[in-house]
């Protein structure tokens, strides 16, 4: 029996026909120097503990519940595979908003992302940065949106995006459409990204595949990782 798709819930059989058709979908690769993105894994994101989404907006307005620590799981296993390979790990994350930000058009469309208590801009302990790591606090969607990202990663001599966090739908895909225009290579681990909404994770999944990235499981990627050192 084939494994279903990461979006074989939303996605019919005739979308996937159709993509195909016209040539959308093929994969990208993996280079050889990736670099892991943990964008955006914070309390504020998923909550103060693993609890179903209505129930977790109770800590935090902005948060998708459960689906995130599910993630931090997954995401774990390849700060793990890329500890051990001394590959380097990178942290775009949401800045704390300040006064100014209120009057922008962030603040006017999602109102409670302004009020998000200190707490909640914190890493959870398994995926939290460690000396070596670099953090990029950022203010809008796109890791790559100012912030020095692309410097870092020339730098670092990547060429190839592992992005992970959340959400899928928001900062994880306007992070992965700017580094696929950057020329760079990107891969999504669809267990290793989350959104607070099942059908809007999965239809960005499968779009993000089709056009910007290539999506595996996060196991694939750990292999994909470990067959470098071969």
């Amino acid at each position: 029996m084939s494994t279903p798709s990461p979006w074989s819930d939303v996605i019919t059989a005739d979308d996937e026909r159709r993509y195909e058709a016209a040539g959308f979908g093929r994969p990208s690769g993996f280079g050889t120097r990736p670099a892991l993105l943990i964008i955006d894994v914070q309390h504020r994101t998923m909550g103060n503990s693993p609890k179903p989404f209505f129930e977790s907006l109770e800590d935090y307005t902005t948060s998708c519940g459960d689906v995130g620590w599910a993630a931090v799981d997954q995401i774990a296993k390849l700060v793990a595979v890329f500890r051990e390979q001394g590959l380097p790990i990178l942290y775009p994350h949401v800045a704390p908003k300040t006064a100014e930000d209120r009057g922008g058009v962030l603040g006017a469309k999602v109102p409670g992302i302004m009020d998000v208590p200190d707490h909640g801009y914190r890493f959870p302990e398994a995926v939290a940065p460690q000396p070596g790591d670099l953090l990029l606090p950022k203010k809008h969607p796109s890791a790559f949106f100012g912030t020095p990202l692309a410097s870092y990663l020339i730098g670092l001599g990547a060429d190839t995006i592992v992005a992970t966090g959340a959400t899928t739908s928001g900062c994880v895909r306007g992070t992965v459409v700017d580094g696929f225009s950057y020329n760079f290579k990107c891969v999504v681990p669809h267990d290793a990204v989350y959104d607070r909404s099942p059908t809007v994770h999965q239809a960005n999944l499968f779009d993000l595949g089709q056009k910007y990235c290539d999506v595996a499981s996060t196991d694939e990627v750990v292999a994909r990782v470990r067959g470098l050192a071969a």
